[in-house]
């Protein structure tokens, strides 16, 4: 049965990919590296900042110390806080109050699973006022590894658990909600059902590798999607 939703953070819960994607090119050009069209599309969308930057700067011949990758991290954590501090509202995507209502209202656990920093991620659910829905957090600064690894989306089951110890969750009781192919190979990596969500790529690119697939958070029917899991378990 379903026991827990886990969702993406950028691109599911905060439309900030412009934000990202000016941030990420303003970080080059202060390291007097040229940005390059398409190109944050193609390497940093659904992995973490740190393995983005990792591609990007060897792509062009330079090689990061970790002390240097650090700061440059939090040189753009820094830039980042301050562009949602000038926002008078939070960019979020059509349905999303409304299906964290409904799965709180069916009494599932929530989590986040995302390469974004812990910060980032703390300051947006504050500012939503969605904090409290989320029982766990998995942000960049739990792993070392980046989507499509597993690793963040296990790392959630094994912590949902810690918490709620007679939940005996198993991936497989999860469902995840994902916008990017990095982010839907990596719950499948982890045994996770996942859902697209057409926010970032079109509907029929994401329908061929997801479980389900949705133009909008407000598509999704979790009923329909938990009588799926019972049909399963049967």
């Amino acid at each position: 049965m379903l026991k827990a939703v886990l969702f993406d953070f950028n691109g599911v819960i905060i439309n900030d990919e412009s934000i990202h994607e000016k941030l990420i090119a303003q970080l080059l050009i202060e390291e007097n590296l040229r940005p390059k069209s398409g190109e944050f599309r193609q390497v940093c969308l659904g992995r973490s900042d740190r393995a983005c930057l990792i591609e990007l700067f060897s792509s062009r011949g330079r090689v990061l110390s970790e002390a240097t990758l650090d700061t440059l991290i939090a040189r753009k954590a820094k830039a980042y806080c301050h562009e949602l501090e000038a926002l008078e509202q939070i960019p979020t995507y059509p349905g999303l109050q409304d299906l964290i209502f409904t799965i709180r209202a069916s009494q599932l656990k929530m989590a986040i699973v995302s390469g974004a920093l812990r910060s980032e991620i703390e300051l947006v659910l504050e500012r939503l006022q969605l904090r409290d829905g989320f029982s766990v957090i998995v942000s960049g600064d739990d792993i070392s590894t980046s989507k499509p690894d597993p690793d963040g989306y296990l790392l959630a089951v094994q912590r949902l658990n810690d918490c709620f110890p007679d939940l005996s969750l198993k991936p497989s009781e999860c469902l995840a909600i994902e916008d990017t192919f990095a982010g839907i190979a990596a719950a499948k990596q982890a045994n996770i059902p996942v859902v697209g969500v057409a926010n970032t790529y079109p509907f029929h690119m994401l329908q061929r590798r997801a479980n389900w697939t949705i133009d909008y958070l407000s598509d999704l029917e979790l009923d329909r999607v938990r009588q799926v899991y019972n049909q399963t378990a049967a």
